[in-house]
């Protein structure tokens, strides 16, 4: 059939009762699970997976959809309101977002996240209707080899987070691959800096340690200046809400940042296994180094942020290209949307555009009116957002500090991982006070294992040669420019350090 023909009947097949309570029920849980630290889309499509075993195909994956779209988004209310990401992916939208929160503009911050979120979704979601054969293809090519040079390249980007400090920034990007070697290596599994304690057989996981990262040592924070606290340092919030938040000439100035991002958002989704907290530190790092303004990122702008909730949102389209079109799940929630096909009977790859088109379109159809919902529904909530930075924050991180527990435990039902946001929540906490950033240590754990993984691979494929890397012309690309980018800032920084000593003493003669 022909493919509009598929689109306008997989449409008209939505509009039932059914499928629009479906649709709006998914995604308010998935809005919730991602807003609550500790909690993720993961864990709201694993929770629902099995409420699918009685649905047709049609409505399960409507329902996981759904949860999905609304996981990926719902991350963006909490790092905006009190600083710490609903999920993995909102890593970077913490970096701005919250800072202008603490200038009054949370109902503006929460309007760019929502809208930038649903323009980034819906453009990977046009991507994956439209060219997801073709882009498949291309993702065949890569082998451990390819993959290894673009998390070289990824790892290169600590230069540009490392802030006026190189050295600090090296410091907490080298922590960061410390922390992510704990625990058995891949391929040959053998023990490393475990000490002996069993549950570090397994390694720190991602989400534990992000919740002691940023929630734990947050709470630590608060506990330290509570003394200080008095009605002056409470910021009066603008809770009225012209159209999005923001005016159209602010919205025309982000069109560039906003391919650029949703571009890097998709590409990584294809690439199975990177996923999208990468892929939003990339599209951050990617904004400031091409801004005219640099030094402003951190500090409350509206770049950082729409960088950052465009990316992680076209991860989503991104990550089901490999998994419709090859059968390779592109992230954790694609993994489990694998199961729920060999759960209905249907095998994800090439054959499936032919044995069950119905599906697939309805998949596409999904995903678009779940982006529209959320859009909706988090706009509308928006003044209700808002107004929990009205709550006293000795009553508030409590109650985000319990969350955060039992989040880190339901991870993976381990004890250890609940333990672990405390030892990431104090370390975070140092480094903070001797003025250590800590977007290198996260940017850097979350790539060490896939580093590592891939160049053993690689090297195993290469009989131990790492020169025959730059036999690949993919790789060499990458792994060249990841040099260059290193040597080009490395470069900057002592040229301006040279350039501020000069204007210095000039002052002073």
């Amino acid at each position: 059939m022909n493919p509009l023909s598929l689109f306008a009947d997989a449409f008209l097949g939505m509009m039932n009762p059914t499928a629009i309570l479906l649709l709006i029920a998914g995604v308010a849980v998935g809005i919730v699970f991602g807003s609550i630290p500790g909690l993720s889309a993961s864990m709201a499509v694993a929770l629902f997976l099995p409420v699918t075993f009685a649905m047709d195909s049609h409505e399960a994956f409507t329902l996981l959809v759904s949860l999905y779209i609304g996981g990926i988004s719902g991350g963006l209310i909490s790092a905006i309101l009190i600083n710490i990401p609903g999920t993995p992916s909102s890593v970077a939208t913490c970096f701005d977002g919250h800072p202008m929160a603490k200038k009054g503009q949370a109902s503006k911050a929460l309007g760019v996240g929502v809208v930038f979120s649903f323009l980034g979704g819906l453009f990977s979601f046009l991507i994956l209707m439209f060219v997801a054969p073709s882009l498949a293809k291309v993702t065949l090519k890569f082998s451990a080899i390819e993959y290894f040079a673009v998390c070289l390249f990824a790892l290169s980007m600590i230069a540009a987070l490392a802030g006026n400090n190189m050295v600090k920034g090296l410091l907490s990007g080298c922590l960061g691959l410390i922390f992510s070697l704990v625990g058995m290596a891949p391929i040959d599994g053998v023990k490393r800096f475990t000490f002996g304690i069993t549950e570090l057989n397994s390694g720190f996981d991602i989400l534990p340690t992000l919740i002691g990262v940023f929630a734990i040592a947050e709470v630590l924070s608060f506990a330290e200046n509570v003394t200080k606290l008095n009605k002056a340092t409470h910021i009066k919030q603008d809770t009225r809400i012209k159209g999005f938040g923001f005016t159209w000439k602010e919205f025309v100035s982000q069109k560039w940042n906003f391919l650029r991002s949703a571009a890097i958002g998709t590409i990584i989704g294809i690439l199975p296994g990177i996923g999208g907290s990468t892929a939003g530190m990339l599209a951050y790092i990617t904004a400031k180094k091409t801004s005219k303004y640099p030094e402003k990122f951190g500090t409350g702008i509206m770049d950082g942020l729409v960088a950052s909730e465009t990316s992680n949102n076209a991860v989503v389209g991104g990550a089901l290209i490999p998994l419709l079109t090859l059968g390779i799940p592109g992230d954790g929630v694609t993994a489990m949307l694998l199961g729920a096909f060999m759960i209905h009977g249907l095998t994800p790859g090439p054959l499936l555009f032919v044995d069950a088109p119905d599906v697939v379109y309805t998949i596409f159809v999904a995903c678009i009116l779940a982006n529209v919902i959320m859009l909706v529904m988090e706009l509308g909530g928006m003044r209700v957002f808002v107004r929990l930075l009205n709550i006293p924050k000795q009553i508030l991180l409590p109650i985000v500090l319990v969350l955060c527990t039992v989040g880190a435990y339901a991870s993976n039902n381990r004890i250890f991982d609940a333990q672990s946001i405390i030892i990431f929540g104090i370390m975070s906490y140092l480094m903070g006070k001797v003025k250590i950033p800590t977007a290198p240590f996260i940017l850097s754990f979350i790539l060490g294992g896939l580093l590592e993984t891939n160049l053993r691979r690689g090297l195993m494929y290469t009989k131990g040669s790492f020169w025959k890397f730059f036999t690949h012309p993919i790789a060499a690309v990458f792994i060249v420019v990841a040099i260059l980018f290193v040597a080009w800032t490395v470069f900057k920084q002592i040229r301006e350090r040279r350039s501020g000593k000069a204007n210095q003493d000039a002052v002073a003669d």
